[in-house]
């Protein structure tokens, strides 16, 4: 008598779907990073579509963003191959006012800087990127920091 499994090939391919979907979901290499980009994304846009200011703090504003694109870069450099679409770009709350927006920059900009600070495994080369990345980014908030001050004339 032959035996068939062809009626179970449809069962196998049932229950391996949600493993597969499970994986797709898993958090890549770098986790810490992918939360950072996101963070850094949404300051930049923050700080970007900031209406009006003088001509000071826009300068502040201008220089906090290209320190901003420093960070993401040399974290998209020290992410490769982690599986995660690093385009992702989460929606802003553009309710914010102008001064509001600009603090909730600098607290994304914080909260990326701890995550990226987090100890990774990884080699030299990538310990070397996330060190060039802080730089940046701290240079970010000092700039971001900096408009604050410059719009709320100190206070």
């Amino acid at each position: 008598m032959k035996k068939t499994y062809r009626g179970l090939l449809p069962l196998l391919f049932a229950a391996l779907i949600p493993l597969g979907a499970a994986a797709a979901d898993a958090p890549g290499k770098h986790p810490a990073y992918l939360h950072a980009l996101s963070d850094l994304r949404a300051a930049h846009t923050l700080i970007e579509q900031r209406p009006g200011g003088s001509a000071q703090v826009h300068a502040d504003e201008q220089r906090a963003i290209m320190y901003i694109d420093e960070t993401i870069n040399e974290i998209k450099r020290a992410s490769i191959d982690d599986g995660k679409n690093l385009d992702d770009h989460p929606p802003v709350d553009t309710k914010l006012d102008r001064n509001g927006q600009l603090h909730q920059a600098s607290e994304l900009l914080h909260k990326a800087r701890t995550d990226i600070a987090q100890q990774e495994d990884s080699g030299a080369n990538t310990r070397g990127l996330r060190n060039r990345a802080l730089m940046h980014l701290d240079k970010a908030i000092q700039a971001t920091d900096l408009a604050i001050k410059d719009a709320t004339g100190g206070r």
